[in-house]
């Protein structure tokens, strides 16, 4: 009756939003001025910079869609993570908890119009941001949006369009610019949170300070601190509670294993800076650092059915892990993360016609990776309990150049807008061993005990090394204002790389203006998204748990160039490519209603993905002891089609402003073809056409005084699909669609100083629970589209200097 109810409640908060929208529209002041309004209207309508090399474009004359989320909006989530605030304020991103799977606890997927995590373009100050170091699933390396501090963000701009060919690899998707803040004054703000259900207590510290340098130069120095306690959505597990029948003179602890999110704590620090040395020129760098710790559950190894570990073996005389382990045990993984990028340039202009633009930045993420409360059973009494399992390291480095020429031509009314530039970028992957014993296959493997680190092998000798990728690319592009109503933009990339050649890519774009406040603007565009150095060289090694035998399987993942994966198929990795289209209108109004509708096709050939997996052939070495292996490929072909709906009421009511937001994505993939669209591998199709929500939508409205400050949020998913991931026999579940009401109100206690507090989820509610996986103690999906831990309620205190 609780979940029915719970249903019920959401509904009418929806509905009742929705009322609030309408009703507000219909009574908002009448003593407005028309002005006033149309002010309202044009403080919607700020300058972006993604998307265009163009000067001037704002959201509602740019020629693909643009989303702009402000500071303050930034600030009303109550995260420090930048992938849930993400989330939260955008339509089509998705980003998963994924509590017990390995590295993505903390690295965690997030995916844009349902794409892969790595088809997405992330941008800092418009340049480009490094990748995690972590293949994640199904082998997407994408940059890690958690490592970069909300507190020094001053906006986001969301370009929801193909742009490879103004940006290089990646842009599939869409590109997410950060622009940082460049605010002169000191802010500090303290918050805590906590969930309903008394656990994942956090705290976080934030400071900001901003100076003059010079003659119009300066410097914003940032800095954040957060730490969050576990959450636990867990049952004993049934195999946990016949263990403790059996064995009624132990205390078996319940749960035996916990299933929620990890233990953290970081730190983030950074600089913005800008220097006027004189003339026509300008300095410009940033820095950002990140540090993090963080530690996870695994799956509880049963002393009477993981008989792999502990059964007895005679090379080992005496030697019981009961001794060691006499309750079992959970393994604890850890993940210790170091983030930097630094970014140095300079920009002026040879004439009032032409500037210029050159720029270098290095980027590297690092993480070591351990396991506590385990051990490796081949090794018998020599085994630790605790390893090092070896650290993980991407690094890049890039050079740019460019310059930007406004054309005067006498035929038209505005100057065509020419740009141009080159690019060097430089990536490495490093691979560090990890103990010799995360890894080592002891003499106890010829009596059947499992080898390698319990949980988690660690990184071998034979998978350590360095590998590089160079790429260079050189673009044009171009925006023609042709007629007052109608502008086409053009974009040519060419752009080659060490490990598999070249490419080149191209976007047209067109805007017409049907009147001065309603505009058709359309593009078509080619991508493509480069496979890495860690996907064309690495090999690795996998745990997993089956839902069915509840037994431990190994696995691992060749590297193409593997004589073992070439013998059993792998071919030479490409880039993936696509072929974009999407045609919107846009609106605005001088009573403070804008928005705009886009719907987009994008077909994608040659998607990466994971094979099949294989049994290792006999006869074959298996020193890493692998139950099965697979490899990296250009697996098959989707269609991606779906709409952005995204509608803005903006107007002052009574003595305060009220500003109403309504944004609705739908979105759908297909596979086209390749062996995840055949009946052998129909499991996979399943995954990647149904895994995600199809219809995701947030409808927001803020009531702001000079005094109080008000938000109601409605978040809406709908149904998806989750997998149970089993080695063989993947069972499905289906979960239905979920709406969220979070609530926050905000006091200035002084013109400095801000209270303000907070809920999240405020009708509690859960999901459907996952039966598939009720086996391992599991209550809520682990792969669900958002959190699954209840209502959050929230603290900060903000103070302004």
């Amino acid at each position: 009756m609780t979940f029915r109810r719970n249903q019920i409640a959401s509904a009418v908060a929806l509905c009742a939003s929705q009322a609030l929208f309408s009703a507000h529209a219909q009574n908002a002041n009448p003593g407005i001025t028309a002005a006033n309004a149309a002010a309202d209207a044009d403080a919607t309508q700020a300058v972006i910079v993604t998307g265009t090399r163009s000067s001037n474009r704002t959201q509602f004359d740019t020629l693909a869609p643009v989303d702009v989320f402000t500071r303050e909006e930034i600030a009303a989530v109550a995260s420090d993570d930048l992938n849930d605030v993400l989330a939260q304020l955008v339509p089509s991103y998705v980003v998963q908890r994924l509590p017990m799977a390995d590295g993505q606890v903390f690295v965690r997927p997030a995916t844009l119009r349902g794409l892969s995590p790595d088809q997405t373009l992330v941008l800092v100050n418009g340049r480009r941001f490094h990748r995690s170091a972590l293949l994640g699933a199904r082998g997407a390396q994408a940059p890690d949006l958690a490592q970069i501090p909300t507190s020094a963000i001053k906006r986001i701009e969301v370009l929801r369009d193909g742009a490879s060919a103004q940006y290089g690899s990646d842009a599939i998707a869409g590109v997410i610019n950060i622009i940082l803040d460049d605010t002169i004054g000191t802010e500090l703000t303290a918050r805590y949170g906590q969930y309903s259900e008394g656990d994942g207590k956090s705290y976080e510290l934030r400071a900001k300070h901003g100076f003059a340098v010079g003659d119009g130069g300066r410097i914003v120095l940032f800095a954040e601190a957060a730490k969050s306690d576990p959450t636990s959505r867990t049952r004993q597990r049934p195999d946990a509670i016949a263990f403790q029948a059996a064995h009624p003179e132990l205390n078996v602890p319940n749960p035996v294993q916990r299933w929620g999110q990890p233990e953290l704590q970081s730190q983030r620090a950074g600089y913005n800076a800008t220097f006027e040395p004189g003339g026509d020129v300008q300095l410009y760098s940033y820095g950002l650092y990140s540090h993090s710790d963080g530690t996870s559950d695994f799956n509880w190894r049963n002393p009477d059915t993981s008989t792999s570990v502990y059964k007895p073996a005679a090379i080992f005389p005496g030697w019981d892990v009961r001794n060691v382990y006499p309750l079992g045990f959970s393994p604890q993984y850890t993940n210790r993360q170091h983030d930097f990028q630094v970014l140095a340039g300079a920009r002026g202009r040879f004439n009032p016609a032409l500037g210029w633009d050159v720029s270098a930045s290095y980027g590297s993420n690092a993480i070591d990776y351990g396991l506590h409360h385990s051990l490796n059973a081949s090794l018998g009494p020599a085994s630790p309990t605790a390893f090092y399992l070896g650290r993980l390291t991407q690094q890049e480095k890039l050079v740019n150049a460019s310059l930007n020429y406004e054309w005067n031509v006498a035929a038209l009314a505005q100057p065509v807008n020419v740009a141009m530039g080159a690019e060097l970028r430089n990536e490495t992957y490093k691979v560090r061993a990890g103990d010799a014993a995360s890894y080592a296959v002891g003499p106890g493997a010829a009596a059947g005990l499992d080898a390698n680190a319990n949980g988690a092998p660690g990184f071998s000798d034979r998978q350590a090394g360095k590998w590089d990728q160079d790429s260079y690319a050189a673009y044009l592009d171009v925006e023609a204002p042709l007629t007052a109503q109608f502008t086409v933009g053009a974009a040519v990339r060419y752009e080659d790389f060490s490990a598999f050649g070249s490419t080149v890519n191209g976007k047209l774009s067109a805007r017409f203006a049907v009147t001065p406040d309603v505009a058709v603007r359309g593009s078509y565009s080619t991508g493509f998204r480069a496979p890495t150095p860690a996907q064309l060289n690495t090999n690795s090694t996998g745990q997993g748990l089956d839902t069915k035998t509840l037994l431990v399987f190994t696995s691992g993942r060749l590297a193409n160039n593997d004589p073992l994966a070439v013998a059993l198929g792998a071919k030479p990795l490409k880039p993936e490519e696509s072929k974009n289209a999407s045609l919107g209108v846009t609106w605005k109004t001088a009573v403070g209603l804008s928005g705009s509708l886009d719907v987009y096709h994008i077909k994608l050939t040659d998607r990466f993905s994971t094979s099949a997996s294989f049994a290792v052939p006999a006869g074959v070495a298996n020193p890493l002891r692998y139950t099965s292996i697979n490899y990296f490929t250009n697996d098959f072909d989707t269609t991606t089609r779906g709409v952005d709906v995204v509608a803005n009421y903006l107007r002052r009511v009574g003595d305060g402003k009220l500003n109403l937001t309504a944004a609705f994505n739908y979105n759908k993939t297909r596979v086209d073809g390749g062996s995840t669209g055949v009946a052998t591998n129909d499991s996979q199709r399943t995954i990647f056409e149904d895994r995600l929500p199809r219809q995701k939508a947030t409808v927001s409205a803020t009531y702001d005084t000079a005094a109080w400050g008000l938000l109601a949020r409605v978040r809406h998913y709908g149904a998806w699909t989750d997998s149970t991931g089993n080695a063989t026999g993947d069972i499905f579940q289906r979960f239905g669609a979920m709406h969220f009401l979070d609530l926050a109100a905000s006091y200035k206690v002084t013109s400095k100083q801000t209270l303000r507090f907070g809920v999240d989820n405020v009708l509690g509610r859960y999901p459907d629970e996952a039966v598939f996986q009720a086996s391992r103690g599991l209550i809520y999906s682990r792969n669900a589209p958002y959190d699954t831990d209840g209502r959050s309620l929230y603290l900060d205190y903000t103070v302004k200097f």
